[in-house]
């Protein structure tokens, strides 16, 4: 431990202030191929293709000699208080060993990707006109979960009435999320690969119908979904937001032809200086108009795509904070997001098209797409966990009603521990579930907090899910009876639970089950329930 605090006070001076590159530290081809595939896995999502940090520090040789391989060995393998996890058991010796090494040297450069490098990784396996025009099956898909598969490059459909298994096709490799489509038939998935596959739930079992590679890494999808008396947007488009090349792509929604790419390279809002990898993070779609909201993560800017005219394109540029990251709404009139490394929740009016406040709210807020409810003395409010402490912080949301509560942390409510990855709950239940993914305690990782709405600071409990791997992300199913939570580990499980009970109700296993992650239910997904 006390090798540990040493190499964490010096961590923080080299990173604060950097040093010159290290000599004679030299990779194999080998070794370095396999080294920007883990690095790719599990480090660039949180400091960035190019090693030059967001959620986590910039990881260039520049900052990084000074700590030595050795002293990087000891980060990688432990982790850090509040901070990153521990990788001691994923990653073997050698792999840690030859991690540290990887980042005391410059980091490779990835290749762009064009229109017509994506044109040509495109393939329509069933066309429109052979698809079905009704569900050739009467199961119930408003209440179908699409649950990712992470280390399989798989998406298993389960039928939430009967937990039965409909199927499970193949996707890109980790797929970061599932968006449905406005219309509730297909569900749209995005590796980390970049690439984006459609899948049919019409089809007498679920069938990857479309796919497309737009890069070398991804995170965000989403589908149009605005319509009113004169226009139909429903399907018409989806979105892709990639983290390498730093860009957008707007593909069809019923194909995924790509049709318009869009860079995301600029300036930082606050300082104008140019930055060469502001990735595309969170996307949200409005349903009030034909735009979709976009966090361009490193530079601090949301970006208002709006896209009734994809010609003559509009796009709305909000100065807001940085680092973006994740949120969602909290009414149909103005979403949150969340700017971890500043400690902030972000505020925008999509009606007005402003940003209407920065909330400060704790330690790197991670609110996934965060959690609604209204509180017994403040009213509606919006909530976010936190990866740096134990806590969930709620923010006022309702300017009309509770307008003295609005746009301020009204609660902040002790949680089991830090690394919170997701909230979650539902208009029907009283409870509100959150996660420790990332804590640096194994038990706690394996372990969920419940609150009650109704006293939120004094019905602290908490439920041991499972004695291996990790305990993420949480989903209700369609009335808001079950929560389902991923044992995230090489031999997973779902869990079911019983909302009102807070029992265990079902436990799903199976060879199949290779790190489930993320779980979307259809109805929740299509009307933004959460």
């Amino acid at each position: 431990m006390k090798k540990l605090l040493c190499l964490i006070s010096m961590f923080s001076l080299v990173f604060t202030a950097g040093i010159a590159s290290a000599e004679g530290i030299t990779l194999t081809d080998d070794e370095m191929k396999a080294a920007k595939k883990i690095y790719f896995d599990r480090c660039a999502g949180c400091h960035g293709t190019l090693r030059k940090g967001a959620t986590g520090p910039n990881l260039e040789p520049a900052k990084t000699t000074a700590l030595t391989t050795d002293g990087l060995k000891v980060f990688i393998e432990l982790g850090t208080p509040g901070g990153m996890p521990a990788w001691k058991d994923q990653l073997s010796e050698q792999e840690i060993d030859l991690m540290a090494r990887f980042l005391q040297v410059t980091p490779p450069m990835p290749p762009e990707m064009s229109l017509a490098d994506m044109k040509a990784t495109w393939k329509v396996i069933v066309p429109v006109k052979d698809r079905p025009t009704k569900p050739m099956h009467k199961r119930n898909i408003d209440n179908f979960f699409g649950v990712v598969l992470r280390d399989a490059g798989k998406v298993a459909i389960i039928d939430g009435d009967t937990k039965e298994t409909v199927g499970i096709v193949d996707t890109g490799f980790a797929v970061h999320i599932l968006r449905s489509s406005a219309s509730g038939r297909y569900f749209y998935s995005i590796g980390r690969d970049a690439k984006a596959t459609l899948i049919d739930l019409w089809m007498e079992k679920p069938t990857v119908v479309a796919e497309v590679k737009v890069g070398a890494e991804a995170r965000s999808i989403e589908v149009s979904k605005f319509h009113n008396k004169k226009v139909d947007y429903r399907d018409k488009y989806a979105i892709i937001g990639d983290y390498w090349p730093p860009q957008f792509i707007i593909v069809d929604g019923l194909t995924l032809e790509p049709i318009k790419v869009v860079s995301t390279r600029s300036m930082t809002y606050d300082t104008n200086e140019y930055h060469p990898e502001p990735r595309v993070a969170a996307i949200i779609t409005s349903h009030n108009a034909p735009e979709w909201m976009l966090n361009i993560k490193e530079t601090g800017y949301i970006w208002i795509v709006d896209y009734s005219d994809i010609k003559n394109m509009k796009i709305t540029q909000l100065e807001a904070e940085r680092f973006l990251h994740d949120g969602g709404w909290a009414n149909k009139r103005y979403f949150l997001m969340a700017a971890n490394m500043r400690n902030k929740l972000v505020v925008v009016d999509t009606v007005e098209k402003r940003v209407a406040a920065i909330v400060e709210v704790g330690n790197k807020p991670h609110p996934g797409r965060g959690a609604n409810w209204v509180d017994p003395d403040f009213g509606p409010v919006y909530a976010t966990p936190h990866l740096g402490e134990p806590a969930l912080a709620l923010v006022g949301t309702d300017p009309k009603g509770h307008p003295k509560e609005a746009w301020k942390m009204v609660r902040k409510v002790p949680v089991l521990a830090a690394g919170g990855l997701f909230v979650k709950t539902h208009p029907k239940s009283n409870h509100v579930w959150i996660d420790s993914t990332l804590d640096s305690v194994a038990d706690n990782t394996r372990t969920l907090t419940v609150i009650d709405k109704k006293d939120p600071e004094a019905s602290f409990k908490t439920i041991k899910v499972a004695d291996h791997g990790r305990v993420v992300h949480l989903e209700y199913n369609k009335d808001g009876s079950e929560v389902w939570v991923s044992v995230w580990d090489k031999n997973g499980e779902i869990v079911i639970y019983d909302d009102k009970t807070l029992k265990e109700k079902k436990r799903i296993t199976g060879d199949w089950l290779v790190t489930p992650t993320g779980k979307f239910n259809m109805w929740n997904t299509v009307h933004d329930i959460y």
